[in-house]
């Protein structure tokens, strides 16, 4: 639930904010009229999400085991290169992102048609929408447990539309260069846990060679899989299983926090290792870069903009 509880609030309060600039600025620019059609956008976006979910969890009993496997493994590839990507696109544009929002309603008020503040909506949603499902998908996939995840993610999902409308009312102040930062962070760990559970997915489904593979080197002693470095690089890099029982308590939290499970092959550790050393520096960078001395922008009450008749009349 932690886990899925922080992607929920992180993923949730960029939409919620995205939501909140947009209606903040159509009724200061007095043009209320068209917040149906804005609000039909995000219903569409969130109704894609959730047809997406239901299409990946009851689609998948129909097949092989196998092709489950490669699904999940390669639909937990696609959910880590989205997670990836909007990890460092907030980062590069979280100070321009109320101006950018702004110049798209303007240009769709300016064409007046319907479908124009529809697409801002549906838009601004889908791209969070469809990422979390995909993310949330993927580590119920990986944990086993559908209802504490989703209770998670539900909870963190409602907390970000309470913070998001907090903000709106200017009731609340958050530093959100401070927020996206750690649980940009978080996300980086949680984007590599998923990274290597999609390496495990297609081993299993011998898409990549591995411990369940002919590729896997035999233990001369035992005849099992070998372990440790004898094994590099198709077989287990580690086995902690008698310590770590699968599936239990602690092994469901260093799985959601850090992406470790109690068995894990080489081809595991080294990808997750790569990612989180690479997309982690440079992840760290760009916190360092230097900032303005504002916030990034945000839900920021402003003073109305005179209508036309209102600048006649001055």
């Amino acid at each position: 639930m932690l886990a899925t509880f922080l992607i929920g609030l992180r993923e949730g309060l960029e939409a919620a904010l995205v939501v909140g600039i947009l209606v903040a600025y159509l009724t200061r620019v007095g043009r209320r009229d068209v917040l149906p059609r804005l609000w039909a956008g995000v219903g569409l976006a969130v109704a894609l999400a959730v047809v997406i979910g239901a299409v990946l969890t009851f689609g998948a009993y129909a097949l092989t085991f196998e092709a489950q496997e490669i699904i999940g493994g390669t639909l937990s590839l696609v959910a880590v290169a989205m997670v990836t990507w909007m990890i460092f696109w907030m980062q590069r544009t979280a100070r321009t992102l109320k101006s950018s929002l702004e110049g798209g309603l303007d240009r769709a008020l300016a064409v007046g048609g319907l479908w124009g503040i529809v697409l801002i909506g549906f838009v601004s949603v889908a791209r969070e929408g469809v990422e979390t499902t995909l993310l949330l998908w993927s580590m119920v996939q990986s944990f086993g447990d559908a209802p504490a995840a989703l209770v998670g993610a539900l909870l963190g999902l409602g907390v970000a539309v309470l913070l998001g409308w907090l903000l709106a009312r200017g009731m609340l102040r958050l530093d959100l260069r401070v927020f996206f930062g750690w649980t940009g962070a978080f996300l980086v760990i949680v984007a590599a846990g998923v990274l290597a559970y999609a390496i495990h997915d297609l081993q299993e489904a011998g898409v990549l060679p591995g411990p369940f593979t002919a590729a896997a080197p035999i233990d001369p002693a035992t005849g099992a899989v070998a372990i440790g470095w004898a094994a590099f690089p198709f077989g287990w890099a580690f086995d902690v299983s008698a310590v770590i029982t699968p599936g239990s308590p602690l092994a469901a939290v260093l799985q959601a926090t850090v992406g470790f499970m109690p068995r894990m092959s080489w081809l595991q550790v080294v990808a997750w290792t790569l990612y989180v050393g690479i997309v982690g520096t440079l992840f760290i960078r760009g916190q360092r870069r230097p900032q303005p001395a504002r916030a990034p922008e945000a839900l920021v009450r402003e003073a109305p903009v005179p209508t036309a008749s209102q600048q006649g009349a001055a």
